[in-house]
């Protein structure tokens, strides 16, 4: 049975993230002490492990979802393909789709009725956003929106983040509405900077998204080549001025 999480709504529009548990029968190998006959002592027990789904209410409103994720709706719903940044040529789009991981289109369900997404083992992130608040987000992280917020892709300037393991391109979110991006980690393990005309430095690997309002370099956490090979660092995100950057501590844990 799904258990809802946490939910979003703007103009007409309804997100809901839920939470399946799912048990599964695990053998596990018990060192200590064996069956009669020599072999080792096994024990089967039942570990619970979290699936999360993605539920939508359209009430005259619209969402632009990632390609492929839909699983069914029913209703009144309209469907359409939509391409992001509509200025924008072929090859320009194609670029930015390689250098983000995200898809150059996205697919628009309008009308009244209800959508459901696939399930899915990751975590889901849901927000409500101004007009001026934009965000940009780890390579990958978008999955839905709803029509007053538009996906877009941000060129870093530093020369450093051709380099980086993120790219020197990023999703970027703006306008106003409710929106959900992918996480491998859940919410409470996601700690959020508040900067205020201040500086921090994050490793690139562990940013899910930060505010637009940023300054941000991209490069080396120390300068000269021996030095950033000694550091063991690598490449880091250099922010400045004000906003919020959240980060997951947890992300390479496993």
């Amino acid at each position: 049975m799904r258990h809802p999480i946490e939910t979003v709504s703007a103009d007409g529009v309804k997100i809901t993230a839920y939470r399946f548990v799912e048990k599964r029968q695990v053998a596990r190998v018990i060192p200590a002490g064996g069956a009669a006959n020599g072999a080792p002592l096994t024990h089967v027990i039942s570990e619970a492990t979290l699936i999360h789904q993605i539920g939508v209410e359209l009430s005259g409103g619209s969402l632009l979802l990632e390609p492929g994720a839909l699983q069914y709706h029913h209703g009144r719903i309209q469907s359409e393909i939509q391409r992001h940044e509509p200025g924008k040529g072929f090859l320009s789009r194609a670029v930015a789709s390689a250098g983000t991981g995200e898809s150059a289109f996205a697919t628009k369900f309008s009308g009244t009725g209800t959508l459901w997404a696939e399930p899915s083992r990751k975590y889901f992130i849901l927000g409500n956003m101004d007009a001026g608040d934009d965000l940009l987000l780890d390579d990958r992280a978008f999955y839905a929106c709803t029509g007053g917020i538009s996906l877009s892709t941000h060129r870093h300037a530093s020369v450093a983040g051709i380099l980086s393991g993120n790219g020197f391109l990023q999703p970027k979110l703006s306008g106003r509405g409710a929106f959900v991006v992918e996480s491998p980690v859940p919410v409470e393990e996601i700690d959020v900077i508040e900067l205020k005309n201040g500086e921090a430095v994050v490793d690139g690997d562990f940013v899910l998204m930060f505010s637009a309002s940023l300054d941000v370099a991209i490069g080396p956490l120390v300068t000269g080549l021996r030095n950033a090979l000694r550091s063991g660092e690598g490449l880091v995100y250099k922010f400045r001025g004000t906003g919020n950057i959240w980060v997951m501590p947890t992300a390479r844990v496993s």
